[in-house]
Formats: structure tokens, sequence, C-alpha cells
């Protein structure tokens, strides 16, 4: 079995960086994805989707140093939902993207619409240790 999550989408706020107990980086992103489409008379509609995404090791430093709220990146990694505990003892779920990749395509100082091409696209950092 194969799963593989593909986002192109801006930062809502800057990235998150901390350490795990063992001295691990970990960063975490909320991306907002855009859906265009067409309503029932014609009408342009947005659908704003967010996504939490969760960036380890190197790639979670240098995604924290390079990337501000407004970046536009390109996210490659898998889905994953973890359970926990509410404060009222209910469980609760979340479902992430792990990345395994982190490709930044526009810097939030940077100015200009669309999607740059390859030439003009940042480096792409990658978890050395997740086979992609």
């Amino acid at each position: 079995m194969f799963q593989q999550t593909i986002l192109i989408g801006h930062l809502g706020a800057d990235p998150e960086l901390r350490r795990t107990q063992s001295g691990v980086a970990v960063a975490t992103l909320r991306i907002a994805t855009n859906n265009v489409r067409k309503d029932e008379h014609g009408n342009k509609q947005e659908q704003t989707e967010w996504h939490s995404v969760v960036v380890w090791q190197r790639a979670a430093e240098t995604t924290a140093e390079y990337c501000r709220k407004g970046s536009l990146v390109k996210i490659l990694g898998e889905l994953r939902t973890r359970k926990w505990q509410g404060q009222d003892g209910a469980d609760r779920y979340t479902t992430e993207i792990h990345a395994k990749s982190v490709k930044f395509l526009k810097h939030a100082n940077e100015s200009g619409g669309g999607l740059p091409s390859q030439a003009e696209a940042g480096p792409v950092i990658e978890d050395e240790d997740i086979p992609f």
C-alpha cells in the first residue's frame, strides 16, 4: 500500500519550532489551500481549507528559519491521525500531514502572483530519515 499527500499553499502563521525531550527538532505549520468553484448560479465561490503539517529534524529547523506567514510552500508527506485526551477526559483525534519534503516556492516578502517557475523556486528540504 502507498499513501502520499501533496499540498501547495500559504502559511497562515510563522512556523512553530520546538524540540522533543530527546532534542529532536519538530516544526508545526498551518497551511491554507484554496479551492475555487462555481455555484449553481455561475458565481465563483472560494473555499479555504486549513491543514496541520509536522516537519521533523533538519527540515524543521530550515523551514522555521526561512518560512514566514504568507510563504508559499509545497509539502509532500503522509496523513497520520493521532488520538489524545482532552482536559475533560474525552478522546480526541487530530489528522496531520507528516512532511517528507518541504519546497519553498515563494517567500512572504516577495511580490507577484501565481506559482513561480522552477528557476524562481527555493530549495527542497527533505527529512533524511524517511525514504522518499
